[in-house]
């Protein structure tokens, strides 16, 4: 595939249907949550009109391409083909991110400096937030030609760095353990800080004196941190330790209720505070039984992490390489809404059997850090026909809810919300969208359903109380081009004006 293919791939993938499958569902189906079997390509797409700007927080773990990865390998040829695969991913899924979104991409070093390029040009160089390197295996491997390789690389991505804040990770119990109160000072716990430095603040050097009459001057090379003004009013309020005795060298009280209640993430993860393979792998295997444990699955703690950064409860999580379902696992212990999509027959080898425990109150992984008990659910979907022909003509069979999503998407570029009920679309802009088709009003005769007439579009604008600009599709129009200019309605013809792309 040339350079050039790959840059419009996205755009020529066909826009196919997401086929509910009932009997596949887990828990509470009508939760939100949807577990997609098939081609994440196709699947992408077939989300675009549903979902474009909706997605929180976007997870993959794409394939290495390792020298396994293709069939017959060749090294030129596989590289090619692995960018070739990635691009119109990352382009699909950059237009599912919300504008305060980010995207979290696991890579090794197969392939993770030519990503970092690609996603420089699909998200913009701006965007890149940081290489997240993860501590994957904690012992080195003897068998090992030259290094023993034991991180992976995570890449961060925002939409719109302008819009994008990270949240804080959680205070251990550990740091706050270090702020005690053995003065009983009504402010609570505390810890101190010196108050000399090496470096010059501006406040200089001068005379200290403690409450037993000791006087005190920073050490040789170093200064005071505060002006004596500042410390002065420290000391009064009580802000002051000078020890047990009274005389020790001052430190500046620093209380544990003025701290960020978070801690800034680091850019290095190691595998006690993130997990590592093994620990990923112990979790399938007590998930999944006898299910074929895939080669590098990603810990719940990792996923736990990234979760915590990026999201917040009731966010949208998408990750499009499920693989064996952590990412759905986890999100959905933690309370984000997910959208999932696994190809082949993992969707229901891996991923169904995972998340129904997970819906039960499975307690492995993070189940009890997070508090997780059980309950939810996601509806079960698999891809289906193509709403469009090979001549970029609407399918046999469309449902009028699946055309009205991609009309509206056509026109507006926004996800459709609407209840695909009323050939009323919505508004959007100033212009209003309507769609006459399979019959929506219950009259499929010539002079009514699916043509416009004037009672017709009295009626639509009765209904909707809109009086301005409007853009109905229908099979045809009985309104000449004047009625239509004087209307204030711009006419298009289903199928010929329903773009296909």
């Amino acid at each position: 595939m040339t350079r050039g293919k790959d840059v419009r791939a996205a755009a020529d993938v066909p826009c196919r249907l997401l086929e509910a499958v009932p009997s596949l569902d887990g828990g509470d189906a009508d939760t939100g949550n949807m577990l997609i079997q098939g081609d994440n390509l196709d699947a992408l797409k077939s989300l675009l009109p549903y979902y474009k700007g909706a997605v929180k927080c976007i997870y993959i773990d794409p394939p290495y391409n390792t020298r396994s990865a293709f069939e017959h390998y060749d090294d030129n040829l596989e590289h090619s083909q692995w960018l070739a695969m990635i691009y119109p991913r990352l382009v699909m899924l950059r237009d599912l991110l919300a504008e305060d979104g980010s995207i979290w991409v696991s890579i090794d070093d197969n392939e993770g400096h030519y990503l970092k390029v690609i996603m420089d040009e699909v998200f913009g160089r701006r965007n890149f937030i940081s290489n997240v390197i993860w501590q994957k295996i904690y012992t080195v491997k003897n068998s090992a030609r030259h290094l023993s390789e034991m991180h992976d690389h995570i890449l961060v991505y925002s939409k719109d760095v302008d819009s994008w804040s990270i949240n804080l990770l959680p205070r251990s119990k550990e740091l706050n353990a270090s702020y005690t109160n053995p003065d009983a000072d009504p402010r609570g716990p505390w810890t101190t800080n010196a108050v000399q430095a090496r470096n010059f603040y501006g406040a200089g050097t001068y005379e200290i004196t403690s409450p037993e009459g000791r006087s005190f001057m920073p050490p040789s090379g170093t200064y005071w941190r505060v002006s004596k003004e500042t410390f002065d009013r420290l000391n009064s309020e009580g802000r002051v330790w000078w020890g047990r005795d009274g005389s020790s060298i001052p430190r500046i009280k620093r209380y544990l209720s003025e701290v960020k209640q978070g801690v800034v993430p680091a850019s290095m993860w190691f595998h006690s505070e993130a997990g590592q393979n093994a620990q990923a792998k112990a979790e399938v295997r007590s998930l999944l039984d006898d299910a074929p444990v895939f080669g590098t699955p990603k810990p719940e703690k990792l996923m736990e992490r990234i979760l915590v950064l990026a999201s917040n409860p009731g966010d949208l999580v998408l990750d499009s390489f499920l693989g064996s379902g952590t990412t759905a696992a986890v999100a959905h212990k933690m309370g984000r809404r997910w959208i999932g999509i696994e190809m082949g027959d993992h969707a229901e080898t891996h991923c169904k059997p995972r998340l129904d425990k997970v819906i039960a109150g499975e307690q492995g992984g993070v189940s009890e850090a997070v508090g997780w008990t059980g309950g939810g659910g996601y509806r079960f979907y698999r891809l289906g026909a193509a709403v469009f022909d090979a001549d970029g003509h609407i399918a046999d069979g469309i449902a009028f809810a699946t055309l009205a999503a991609h009309v509206w998407f056509s026109e507006t570029g926004t996800p459709f919300t609407g209840a695909g009920d009323t050939p009323m679309l919505g508004m959007h802009d100033g212009m209003a969208y309507a769609l006459l088709y399979n019959g929506i009003l219950g009259d499929r005769s010539v002079s009514g359903g699916n043509v416009l007439t004037a009672p017709l579009l009295s009626r639509l604008r009765d209904e909707s109380g809109w009086d301005g600009p409007m853009t109905v599709y229908g099979e045809w129009s009985k309104l000449g081009a004047a009625r239509l200019k004087e209307g204030g309605v711009t006419f298009k013809q289903t199928p010929y004006d329903v773009r296909a792309r």
